[in-house]
Order: structure tokens, then C-alpha cells, then sequence
């Protein structure tokens, strides 16, 4: 099971060619794993939304890797993209993110992508283990993980 996000490209998301710089691509990931996985009194989430994103919160999440695989440019849209996440593996204290960036129509896979979140309890600063809450709420939406074509 997948939730799909919907991001926008924003205009200096482009570089000198015209489509989506491949650093800016990192940012729309994390606009969708943002709006996907983390809980907030004030807007409307999802059946993903596990970690609490509120200011001071007691948990910060970590990027600790992220690779992303290009299949084709990503131009301009004025409706967001269609990213599907779903989680890949669920670790002691980290989750591995899965993602496939899509055209608004869906009819083109752009990219497809993983992130490594590590749960760090900001008191000490230290990586903390998913809760039981977190593992209940993301094993539905776990499935294979990306196998990247170039390795």
C-alpha cells in the first residue's frame, strides 16, 4: 500500500535547461515525505502521518542516506506531482522511504528514490527506536523496496 503526495514544482526548482536541477529534486522528496509521514494539529494527514512535526517535538528525524535514480526530466508542471511513498524497510531506529516521482497525470515515472530517517530523541541527541505506534502505523504501507537499475 502506497499514499501518494502531491508537490508542486516551483519555478526555482528549474535550471539553465529548463527541467527540474537534480538537487532540487531532494527538496520536492522532502516536501512529500514531509507532508506524508508527519503528524500536525493543524492540517488534515494521512493514514502515514506517525511522527509528530510540531516545534518541539521530541523527536528530530535525520537524513542518513538518500539516492535517487533519474529516468526522465521533470519540465515545468502547473499542477504538482504525483509522488508515491511507501516505506522499504523498517529498521531498530531508522525507516527507509521509497518514492516515485510522477508526471500530474501519472503517465510518466520521472524518478524513483529512497531516503534513510533516522528517529533522534532531541533531549539527548541520540537515535531513538521506532514506537510501537510508528511500526503499527507504517507496516501496511511497507512493501519491496527500490531496486536501482545502475549499481
Amino acid at each position: 500500500m502506497r499514499e501518494t503526495a502531491r508537490v508542486q514544482v516551483r519555478w526555482a526548482d528549474l535550471d539553465g535547461y529548463g527541467h527540474v536541477n537534480n538537487a532540487a529534486l531532494f527538496s520536492l522528496l522532502e516536501d512529500a515525505r514531509v507532508q506524508v509521514l508527519w503528524a500536525s494539529d493543524e492540517v488534515e494527514v494521512g493514514p502515514m502521518a506517525a511522527v509528530d512535526g510540531s516545534p518541539g517535538a521530541g523527536t528530530w528525524t535525520v537524513i542518513a542516506h538518500q539516492e535517487a535514480e533519474y529516468l526522465a526530466q521533470i519540465p515545468h508542471h502547473r499542477r504538482p506531482l504525483q509522488i508515491d511513498v511507501w516505506i522499504g524497510r523498517l529498521g531498530g531506529a531508522s525507516v527507509t522511504v521509497c518514492y516515485e516521482v510522477m508526471s500530474p497525470d501519472r503517465d510518466v515515472v520521472y524518478a524513483r528514490a529512497t531516503t534513510t530517517v533516522v528517529m533522534v530523541d532531541a533531549a539527548t541527541g541520540s537515535p531513538r527506536r521506532l514506537t510501537d505506534a510508528e511500526r503499527s502505523t507504517w507496516e501496511p504501507f511497507t512493501e519491496d523496496p527500490i531496486e536501482f537499475r545502475r549499481r
